[in-house]
């Protein structure tokens, strides 16, 4: 309720400012076509939009296009944060996505692969069976004590630590044998020395790495913090250097599981673009491990930062594409509902 209050009271308020900074006059028809999101998401939230989006293009006499906020998220990838710019056709020898199409959708809500062999049609093969990777981050920075949003400030406190072990040339832990995956030791030298003895305790788990699907779980790791917070003391008496080390620990495991099945599910499908979106691809060690595993052998896409995110111009976008996509047919504005648990 408090958040739809907020859509309420902010919508009319995003909407002058916005026509402001584009000088508009929000009189006259300044757009030809509205877009909004109908799914997925907290469908009291949704019905704000839907039914602020209907009375605008009712008001300037446009076309509503109703739009997947997670199709966004795919083609959030053809945006940029300042100016124009065109979106290349989605066929041809200038498409700029190839088919088959991999993305990996990643964020506070949802953690997806999906597979596009046609053009803008979607199959999810793979997704989170608990927590979405987004919210794991979120929570993990709750129990080190870490400011919101925490995704962002555990890449920071894990950026740190990765920085020092490598000054002190220090190296990960890698172990197959175990059932759910290898294990990390933050910061260890060796097997065998007295400092990975030592600090073995900093070892997560990598949950579900070797399952035969392509599916995600992300609860246990988060419950791995959890109880390694309560061993240590809890988060009073953990220092500065131990909390970096276990922000380290669980941003790699996190991420060593969206990399090992996104490569693996590349090389099933034969996929020769990958597009890696939603909140957590803002994440550097995310960018850079992707990077690697998947070399020059395909396109490899990744919205801008601050495109990451939710925000209105991947809608924008998703709304235009499927406007042209079905030549320009839209439902009637009373027939688009609010769907909580809309897929792809």
């Amino acid at each position: 309720m408090l958040a739809k209050r907020e859509h309420k009271k902010n919508l009319p308020i995003i909407l002058e400012a916005s026509l402001k900074q584009a000088k508009l006059d929000g009189k006259k028809k300044p757009v030809d076509a509205v877009a909004v999101t109908y799914g997925p998401g907290l469908e009291m939230c949704l019905w704000e939009g839907i039914l602020f989006a209907q009375d605008l293009a009712k008001k300037w006499k446009v076309p509503l296009i109703p739009t997947n906020h997670m199709e966004g998220h795919v083609l959030s990838v053809f945006g940029k944060d300042k100016g124009t710019f065109k979106i290349p056709p989605p066929t041809g020898r200038q498409a700029k996505l190839k088919t088959p199409i991999l993305s990996l959708l990643v964020s506070g809500g949802h953690t997806q692969l999906v597979l596009t062999k046609k053009w803008m049609d979607y199959e999810i093969i793979g997704e989170t069976l608990d927590d979405a990777v987004g919210e794991a981050f979120d929570k993990v920075a709750r129990m080190l004590d870490l400011p919101y949003p925490g995704g962002p400030q555990i890449s920071a406190l894990a950026e740190k630590g990765r920085i020092k072990n490598k000054l002190e040339k220090k190296q990960f832990l890698r172990s197959v044998s175990q059932a759910d995956g290898p294990r990390g030791s933050a910061g260890l030298a060796s097997p065998d020395s007295d400092s990975a003895k030592s600090a073995s305790f900093l070892a997560l788990p990598r949950p579900m790495l070797h399952s035969k699907d392509f599916n995600f779980s992300f609860s246990g790791l988060k419950t791995a913090v959890l109880y390694l917070v309560r061993d240590l003391g809890g988060i009073e008496k953990i220092d500065k250097k131990t909390k970096s080390q276990i922000a380290l620990e669980f941003e790699n495991a996190a991420i060593e599981c969206l990399i090992h099945k996104t490569k693996k599910a590349v090389e099933k499908y034969g996929a020769k673009t990958l597009v890696v979106a939603g909140g957590v691809a803002a994440n550097k060690h995310l960018r850079n491990e992707m990077k690697k595993a998947v070399g020059k052998k395909i396109k490899l896409l990744f919205p801008t930062r601050e495109l990451s995110g939710d925000n209105s111009l991947m809608i924008g976008i998703a709304g235009y594409l499927n406007y042209i996509k079905n030549k320009k047919k839209v439902p009637k504005p009373g027939t688009i509902k609010a769907t909580g648990n809309l897929r792809l």
